[in-house]
Order: structure tokens, then C-alpha cells, then sequence
């Protein structure tokens, strides 16, 4: 359903900080809250309030248009707050894809990078010796220097580690799954190098 598709949301800055749906936005943007971002085509963006947008979408109609009793209206893939000017500040949970993330498909004990089914997670101080299940004690590694390894430390096994582990600190937009269109309407403000820059605190 249309009104449930996805929204970027960025600050009075400019910044994306959420995804929202599309009933959202427009309860935003009717509210006064938010604008519309809209570009006319040479890159050049386009701010509208409800009424505007709502004029927009009868001149130029789309594909992904709601319909009312009285009129159409073209379905906002980005939203800009006009108030809000700050980012969230959001824990990266600590999952598989986020430990692949993080150490970029590389094991950390020989440094090649693999393809994630010949990749597995190893606890750096083994879990009956004590080691915890947490960013700071768990690394990405190829099934072989796992194998190695075993359970001893890395030094035990005269094994070392490429990087220490550690939480990374991304910002929200980094675990946003996108498909081609999202990416394409949302590509100017959400940078693909946040996919591929090194982590650092």
C-alpha cells in the first residue's frame, strides 16, 4: 500500500535521520511540520508545504499517487522537519551483519576478505575461559584461522589480531536496507560511503 511505503526524513539541516511512512510524512508536511524535498530534474531541490505539493502533483502526476475524495497527490519519497536540527543518537545493536560490517568481511587474524558463507564469528578470549558475546571480544574470521585458533587465545596460538575489536559508532542510516528506487530518490543525502568507510570511534 502506498501510504505505507517508505519516507526519508531529514533534519532542518539536511541530514537524513529516519525513515518514516508515507502517512506519516503527509501528516507532517499537512501539520506544517515538514516540507517536501522534490528536485526538478537538473539536481536543483524544491521545497513545498501541503498545498504546494498538492499543486505540484496535479501539474506534474506520477506513478505513486493517493487519491482523495477531491484530488490526487504524488506519494513523498523525502521529507525535510522544519524545526528539528539534530541527529539520533542510536546504539548499533550488536548482530552477525553488524560484526561483517564492521570488519568489512575481513578476518582479523589473516586479513584477506571472504565472501560472508565462508565467514564465521570468533570470541577473541574463548567463552568458557570467560569471554563475553560483545563487540569489544568478538571478530569476524575465516573458517581456517578459526579452525586454527580453536580455543586459546590468539597469542596461544601464535595468532594476532589485525585490528582490535570495538563498538563502532555509525550513524542510524548505515543499517537501512535500500532498494534501487529508495537509493535513487534518497541518493543525495544518504551517502553510499557510509557503506564502505573504515569504522573509528
Amino acid at each position: 500500500m502506498l501510504l505505507n511505503s517508505q519516507v526519508l526524513v531529514l533534519n532542518r539541516l539536511w541530514q537524513a535521520v529516519n525513515i518514516c511512512s508515507a502517512r506519516r510524512a503527509f501528516a507532517l508536511v499537512y501539520a506544517g511540520h515538514a516540507q517536501v524535498v522534490a528536485t526538478d530534474g537538473a539536481n536543483n531541490f524544491l521545497t513545498h508545504d501541503f498545498d504546494s505539493w498538492r499543486d505540484f502533483s496535479a501539474q506534474s502526476p506520477e506513478a505513486e499517487m493517493v487519491t482523495t475524495i477531491s484530488w490526487k497527490i504524488r506519494v513523498p519519497r523525502v521529507i525535510v522537519l522544519l524545526l528539528f536540527d539534530r541527529l539520533p543518537k542510536k546504539e548499533v545493536k550488536f548482530t552477525r551483519h553488524n560484526v561483517f560490517e564492521r570488519d568489512k568481511n575481513t578476518c582479523q587474524y589473516c586479513g584477506n576478505v571472504f565472501e560472508r558463507s565462508e565467514l564465521n564469528l570468533d570470541h577473541v578470549l574463548p567463552r568458557d575461559r570467560g569471554g563475553l558475546t560483545t563487540w569489544e571480544n568478538v571478530v569476524c574470521s575465516c573458517i581456517g584461522c578459526n579452525t586454527r585458533k580453536g580455543n586459546r587465545l590468539p597469542r596461544e596460538a601464535h595468532m594476532t589480531l589485525i585490528r582490535k575489536p570495538k563498538r563502532p559508532k555509525w550513524r542510524p542510516f548505515v543499517q537501512v536496507t535500500f532498494t534501487t528506487q529508495q537509493h535513487e530518490s534518497w541518493r543525495h543525502f544518504v551517502d553510499l560511503a557510509y557503506w564502505n568507510v573504515e569504522l573509528s570511534d
